[in-house]
């Protein structure tokens, strides 16, 4: 059912500062930032060979990404997200096993402009997983 991993989602207390982190270090192509109203987040894009990196920080009073880094302050892993054929078929796989979708189950536009779902941790060995249709 799932494809490709489409990226790895890193919550980061600085934007400013991961980004040059990933860009003068270790060499990376770091695109600008974006801010993503819908989902309370600005996120920057890591360009790799094979993936992405996807930076995320708390965009508004409502970001998702607040209680995180509340939790780690300096950061840390947030989701990864697997490439599907068709959400809906994977979602409605998903939910015939059990697992849990969140949001109600429907897909929601995501950074990518493309369909995407995201999937209970404690069903996925404590992982957020995002799965966007492709």
């Amino acid at each position: 059912m799932i494809g490709r991993l489409n990226h790895v989602a890193i919550a980061v207390p600085d934007l400013a500062a991961a980004s040059a982190q990933y860009r003068d270090t270790l060499g990376a192509l770091v695109r600008d930032p974006q801010d993503e109203p819908a989902h309370g987040v600005t996120v920057v894009f890591i360009e790799l060979p094979n993936t992405k990196i996807e930076l995320l920080h708390p965009l508004g009073d409502k970001s998702p990404i607040t209680g995180f880094l509340e939790k780690n302050p300096d950061g840390g892993i947030h989701h990864i997200c697997f490439e599907v054929e068709d959400i809906l078929a994977a979602r409605d796989r998903l939910l015939a096993s059990g697992a849990r979708v969140l949001g109600g189950g429907e897909p929601k536009t995501g950074a990518h402009g493309k369909p995407v779902l995201f999937l209970h941790p404690k069903d996925f060995t404590g992982c957020l997983v995002e799965l966007e249709q492709v």
